[in-house]
């Protein structure tokens, strides 16, 4: 379990350090350039990456509780939901005049689906642990860029193509999910 505890520590402070220390990231830009910093950044991100996958793998799982609901409509919702946020948040959507962070907003819609339907401690960890992570990033993204000024209105189209992307990604994982993680959610 501390594999899995310290790759999302890893996940977690990594992606909290430009809202928490914004100077300091500023600092290492201007030092050594954008590229390096993104660099560093993505292979940090990388071997978090790693470590959790690697800490999920070893980590004994016990349970903590009884999960309130099993695979079903109201996880599947959240997560879809989780998909169109995700995909909202890659483009200009009249979406993100509606949620100012959709991208976290889909972790905490992705996590909270798991957490209903899994009681184990690794499940908990894994989830809970990103979820947290979700919720104190959106905490301190909002502080460092203060007052929120919404995006100009776009097309429908750009919501439509977005909600669409979304549900195809949610479709794919849907149906791979036995293949990518060993939990089949189709019925039998």
């Amino acid at each position: 379990m501390k594999l899995l505890i310290s790759g999302i520590l890893l996940w977690s402070l990594v992606h909290l350090f430009p809202c928490a220390m914004h100077d300091v990231r500023s600092n290492l830009v201007e030092k050594f350039g954008i590229n390096r910093y993104r660099g560093v950044f993505s292979l940090l991100i990388a071997l978090s990456l790693v470590i959790i996958i690697f800490g999920w793998k070893a980590a004994l799982p016990n349970t903590l509780y009884a999960p309130p609901l099993t695979a079903g409509p109201l996880p599947s919702l959240l997560v879809l939901v989780a998909f169109i946020l995700f995909a909202a948040a890659q483009a200009h959507t009249n979406i993100k005049r509606l949620i100012r962070h959709p991208q976290l907003t889909a972790v905490v819609a992705w996590g909270i689906a798991h957490l209903l339907t899994n009681g184990d401690s690794r499940s908990i960890t894994l989830f809970g642990g990103l979820t947290l992570w979700a919720i104190i990033a959106m905490v301190l993204s909002s502080r460092r860029d203060g007052h929120w000024r919404k995006p100009d209105a776009v097309a429908i189209k750009s919501d439509f193509i977005m909600i669409v992307a979304g549900a195809l990604g949610f479709a794919v994982v849907l149906y791979a999910h036995q293949y990518l993680f060993g939990v089949s959610l189709m019925p039998r």
